[in-house]
């Protein structure tokens, strides 16, 4: 009777488990199709964007083959002539055409290389805010500061011009405090026409650009804080030994970006400030052929310039990511 007994407890429990194990396989099979499903789903969810990459990033690179035309825009395409690489040929081979580019290019360089020396004031900016502790006071600046990155530039040479033009603010203040006798042209002079330039972008983008290396100061462990403050660290101690060296990679990445777009200046600003006085030192690469192909119309040699400009953009990229791989390990695309 014992044995009986146990014999049936023993197939009670084989039955048991096998009811177990033939539940967790249909929980299996249940589960794929959903995680499939679920991976589907978030494949939805990026479509838009990846239409949105291909209409506004590569589908316009059709019309590189505007570079091959003597392109009449009342003839359109099809009627214009069909020239080959003249327009690339006549780049290298115009004495005149690559003066001109000489400077467009050293000027872009120039502007580009003031942008990359001061990258790290929005770095130190964030700092020095996080170290404000009274929350409203932080708050308040870091409004203020950031509220120029939405002004267009439009708008802010009007500010430029009621401020600083022969006739603005500053010269009728200098003028009759008697400081000065005859207006002084901040506006209509090539003199220091980088270093304002790059003043101007400071101003507008210092609050904007703090805001990613706030984000990162967020993110940093306050153990490594608490740790510092037991050994008795100050302030400016957390700052040099903690703080900067945890923000030191995504400055080294958006200096890497900074370098391979060093030819994308933009042409906005540059538009809304350049006059009869200052064009040949405030003329960059990107309003350079916007001139050419807009006022001079002359719409196939600046898409050969601009084609240009692209692939030389991607090559710079391209061995920027090389470099970091090689220095940190990382590659940033």
């Amino acid at each position: 009777m014992t044995t009986q007994a146990q014999a049936q407890t023993v197939f009670q429990e084989a039955a048991v488990h096998n009811l177990d194990q033939g539940a967790k396989r249909r929980r299996g099979r249940r589960l794929r199709p959903a995680g499939s499903r679920s991976s589907f789903t978030l494949f939805l969810c990026i479509v838009p964007f990846l239409i949105l990459a291909f209409l506004f990033s590569y589908l316009p690179l059709y019309g590189w083959i505007y570079s091959l035309y003597d392109y009449k825009p009342a003839l359109g395409l099809e009627g214009s002539e069909f020239v080959g690489l003249q327009w690339f040929q006549m780049l290298v081979s115009s004495p005149t055409q690559m003066a001109q580019i000489g400077q467009v290019l050293m000027n872009t360089l120039a502007i580009s290389f003031l942008g990359i020396a001061t990258s790290v004031l929005p770095l130190f900016f964030a700092i020095l805010l996080n170290e404000v502790k009274a929350p409203w006071f932080r708050n308040s600046v870091q409004t203020l500061t950031a509220l120029p990155n939405f002004i267009s530039w439009v708008l802010v040479y009007m500010i430029a011009f009621s401020l600083f033009s022969s006739s603005g603010l500053v010269n009728d203040v200098l003028n009759d405090a008697g400081l000065i006798t005859a207006p002084i042209k901040f506006l209509d002079s090539d003199q220091n026409v980088w270093i304002t330039m790059t003043l101007w972008s400071i101003w507008k983008g210092l609050g904007w650009g703090a805001i990613i290396y706030l984000a990162s100061i967020a993110g940093i462990d306050q153990s490594l804080y608490e740790s510092a403050r037991i050994d008795g660290a100050g302030r400016f101690q957390l700052m040099r030994y903690i703080t900067i060296p945890q923000l030191m990679p995504t400055y080294l990445v958006l200096l890497l970006l900074s370098i391979a777009n060093i030819l994308n200046n933009g042409m906005e600003q540059y538009y809304v400030f350049q006059n009869a006085f200052n064009k040949e030192w405030i003329q960059v690469l990107d309003l350079y052929v916007y001139n050419i192909g807009m006022t001079g119309n002359s719409l196939s040699l600046a898409t050969a310039i601009g084609m240009l400009k692209s692939l030389i953009s991607v090559a710079l990229l391209l061995t920027v990511n090389a470099v970091s791989k090689r220095v940190r390990g990382e590659s940033i695309v």
